[in-house]
């Protein structure tokens, strides 16, 4: 199979090689834009993500893929299954709201907990800081697929993997010729 692909691209003149690098390039930037429209759309810098970790078990396993909205004007309760991030991770982190701590002035501060863990989150947050804020939220959870996201996971924990599934989809999109 293998030598079959090969030999097609040998045959491949210039035109037909321009064309293979150039249908990659549309698919490339398709997605791109599906992403930055998905963006807008649900007001999160990150629409769709995967949950990491067994923290929030039995609500979310490991390999979950989250869908997320951040519209603003939503006040978020205790309960809401929130996407955040924290000054010196980078990683964002799924946990559920479990307090409130609304201020005279109208802030709200929140501390939040994954249902697996014995303890809250204050040991995840920066260094002295208590209350999580409006701004650290990424995104809540609206929907999930389950397992869907261990393909990640496994791309993550496994580069090699990782880079034979990107070549063998490259080789495809530009050997392909339909």
């Amino acid at each position: 199979m293998m030598m079959d692909a090969w030999d097609d691209f040998k045959r491949m003149n210039k035109r037909q090689m321009l064309y293979q690098a150039l249908s990659f390039g549309m698919i490339v930037s398709s997605a791109l834009m599906i992403w930055k429209g998905l963006m807008v759309v649900t007001g999160s810098e990150s629409p769709i993500v995967v949950v990491l970790s067994g923290s929030m078990e039995p609500a979310f396993q490991r390999g979950d893929l989250l869908f997320l909205t951040n519209n603003q004007e939503d006040p978020i309760r205790a309960g809401d299954i929130v996407v955040f991030k924290v000054e010196g991770r980078e990683i964002p982190i799924v946990h559920r709201v479990l307090k409130l701590h609304e201020k005279a002035n109208g802030t709200v501060k929140f501390l939040t907990k994954g249902d697996n863990n014995n303890v809250d989150d204050r040991g995840l947050y920066a260094p002295g800081q208590l209350w999580l804020a409006k701004n650290h939220v990424v995104g809540r959870a609206r929907g999930f697929l389950p397992y869907v996201g261990l393909v990640t996971i496994y791309m993550n924990d496994y580069p090699h993997f990782k880079y034979a599934v990107l070549i063998a989809l490259a080789l495809y999109v530009l050997i392909h010729r339909e």
